[in-house]
């Protein structure tokens, strides 16, 4: 199949005006018995589309399908990867939208199978369209909810978390007002006698850690972070035997698998 031209679709039914749907034993597949509906908006999530076709063919190409149940106001998809295989269309009202959903859905494009959903919240093109006096309203509501998931991100959490577990055990004075903080990367540290452990398996226990440490003189403490299974700390009696064991134990392999990492705590 040439994937860099696009495809003049017309409306996947059949003559009697039934959906043309894949089917499971003779049954439609479209949807899933016993679950409710999305309510219906004007646009629509469409997932699964084949991403190796050209972004301006995939474009047209949906707008050649959808515009078969009404007016297309806007397709927009990226191939960047938080929008790979991905796109949403907009349509002028609701009933558009649910119709293209229920025949659409499952449809076989470029060789993959469409998914089809509604969009949580309206599109700017929607709402430029139906209700432009509320276009500044609209945007600053958009934003507020990408800033919103960007601080709920997974891995954002993570890397706040392990800074924040960094400083439990930071001695020394806070930084001078007005000046910005510039954190320096751990392997450049300057000599502590707490070591900081990063990238344990979560199996790791206590006396594990203990035996581990304990084959370099000088060991005062072992602590681990009861809401972070992968970070711990060790305390030595002083910086250079606590260097020795940095030295010897980073890159250790706990479980075989995953190197620990060992660095000097943050003062």
């Amino acid at each position: 199949m040439d994937v860099d031209q696009p495809i003049e679709l017309a409306s996947p039914r059949l003559e009697n005006g039934s959906a043309t749907l894949p089917t499971l034993n003779g049954a439609a597949v479209n949807g899933t018995p016993g679950q409710p509906a999305d309510p219906p908006t004007e646009t629509i999530y469409v997932q699964n589309l084949n991403e190796s076709v050209r972004m301006n063919t995939l474009k047209q190409t949906l707008t050649n399908l959808f515009k078969n149940y009404g007016d297309v106001l806007d397709v927009v998809a990226h191939h960047n990867i938080r929008m790979r295989g991905q796109a949403f269309v907009s349509f002028a009202n609701p009933e558009e939208a649910a119709k293209a959903v229920k025949e659409v859905d499952r449809f076989p494009l470029y060789g993959k199978a469409l998914k089809l959903s509604f969009a949580k919240t309206r599109s700017d093109a929607v709402v430029k369209k139906l209700d432009e006096a509320q276009m500044e309203v609209h945007k600053a509501e958009r934003l507020a909810r990408k800033k919103r998931a960007r601080a709920d991100n997974p891995h954002r959490r993570k890397v706040q978390a392990r800074t924040a577990a960094g400083a439990v055990y930071c001695e020394g004075a806070a930084p001078q007002q007005g000046r910005r903080l510039v954190q320096m990367p751990d392997e450049y540290l300057p000599p502590n006698k707490i070591l900081f452990l990063q990238n344990l398996p979560d199996s790791t226990t206590l006396q594990q850690l203990q035996m581990l440490f304990s084959q370099y003189p000088g060991l005062h403490e072992v602590r681990l972070v009861p809401t972070k299974k992968d970070i711990a700390f060790v305390e030595y009696v002083d910086e250079n035997a606590a260097s020795t064991a940095k030295d010897a134990l980073h890159n250790y392999r706990l479980d075989g698998e995953a190197k620990m990492k060992v660095t000097f705590a943050r003062k």
